[in-house]
């Protein structure tokens, strides 16, 4: 006889959620004269939602999405340029990981950390998706 798990509703996955969570880099960003030329340290998160029946069949690397890939994507934009605007730099982000195979919703999050002392950052959010998580 088989024991049973009463109240416990079976359900499928529906997405699977990728993150990267506050990736320093340094950028030239900023439009005040100050910032002009002079790096400054930014936390980028990326958040990734891939088709539930994209998770991987088997236990390998092999089926695995890369993470690396992530973090390379934000590591070099952040280096490509000089930026006036977070917007700019989240969005170009943006539409890099969303060309991605298997990408269905989005999130790129980034944070100045140094810039008010009585506060853990001012940043900028963009999202392919209204709300705190995809329908």
């Amino acid at each position: 006889m088989t024991d049973t798990i009463e109240g416990l509703a079976v359900h499928r996955p529906r997405s699977l959620r990728l993150f990267l969570d506050s990736l320093e880099v340094m950028a030239d960003i900023g439009f005040h004269d100050f910032e002009i030329g002079t790096p400054q340290r930014l936390k980028i998160s990326a958040e990734v939602w891939i088709a539930a029946d994209r998770l991987p069949a088997e236990d390998e690397e092999a089926h695995a999405w890369n993470y690396d890939r992530l973090r390379t994507t934000v590591v070099e934009l952040a280096a490509a340029r000089r930026y006036n605007l977070q917007e700019a730099l989240v969005q170009a982000i943006f539409e890099r990981i969303a060309s991605m195979s298997g990408v269905e919703a989005l999130r790129i999050r980034s944070v100045k950390p140094d810039i008010y002392p009585d506060a853990e950052g001012v940043g900028v959010e963009v999202a392919s998706f209204g709300g705190t998580w995809p329908e």
